[in-house]
């Protein structure tokens, strides 16, 4: 039994990114896994990281972050609902971001997430290795995103490479922390699609999901 943590990133519950949530929930869950879903928007996630993320400061006088993650992670000191994500992120097996593409990046809300649940102190530093001597060397993660622009604008087109794109997530959070880091699931541009083509796409995701295990990971 596996434990897949999503984190889903679309203010709209009725999206084509959010219909790609539910596949994936259906897909685990079916197969006998346990899935946990952190819908940001749905919770009023803070993407804004600082002193609020914290019970006290050890250096009330000039705060440093990343300083204040290592202390609390420490001495317990993060607040109970941040820690409930933490919490989440140690339990799963596999994690993904589901999201849609927005300025070439993450949603602001998820990247807040990382910022403030990829905490220094619990995923690195503080004696703690990155990339090949990470953290979460067991654990799996993907992006799952949808995209406005068509294919073509991402593979040869104005927009770049969509890899080039996604190296930061792939590479910076993902295998930074440590884990096995699957290629990831991309659907370009689902609302200029038919609902027989966007029904074919969820067909396609299925068919990522079954393979998951068994690819040869971008970086491990």
């Amino acid at each position: 039994m596996k434990k897949i943590l999503i984190v889903h990133a679309h203010p709209e519950p009725a999206s084509f990114c959010s219909a790609l949530k539910d596949e994936a929930k259906t897909y685990f869950e079916s197969n006998g896994n346990k899935v946990r879903i952190i819908d940001l928007y749905a919770v009023n996630f803070d993407p804004v990281g600082g002193k609020h993320d914290f019970k006290s400061l050890n250096n009330p006088d000039y705060f440093k972050y990343q300083l204040e993650q290592v202390h609390a992670f420490e001495q317990n000191l993060f607040t109970e609902d941040l820690k409930r994500h933490m919490d989440d992120l140690e339990w799963c097996d596999t994690l993904i971001f589901n999201f849609p593409l927005w300025w070439f990046g993450l949603p602001a809300i998820l990247k807040g997430w990382v910022d403030r649940v990829f905490a220094m102190g619990l995923v690195y530093g503080n004696g703690k290795g990155v990339y090949d001597t990470g953290t979460y060397k067991n654990k799996n993660a993907f992006a799952c995103l949808t995209t406005g622009g068509p294919e073509i604008a991402y593979n040869g087109g104005r927009n770049g490479d969509i890899m080039e794109i996604l190296f930061p997530i792939n590479h910076g959070m993902f295998y930074f922390a440590g884990m096995r880091v699957i290629s990831p699931f991309i659907s370009y541009s689902p609302v200029r699609k038919s609902d027989e083509e966007r029904n074919s796409e969820l067909q396609r995701y299925r068919d990522f999901l079954l393979g998951i295990e068994t690819e040869i990971p971008l970086y491990h």
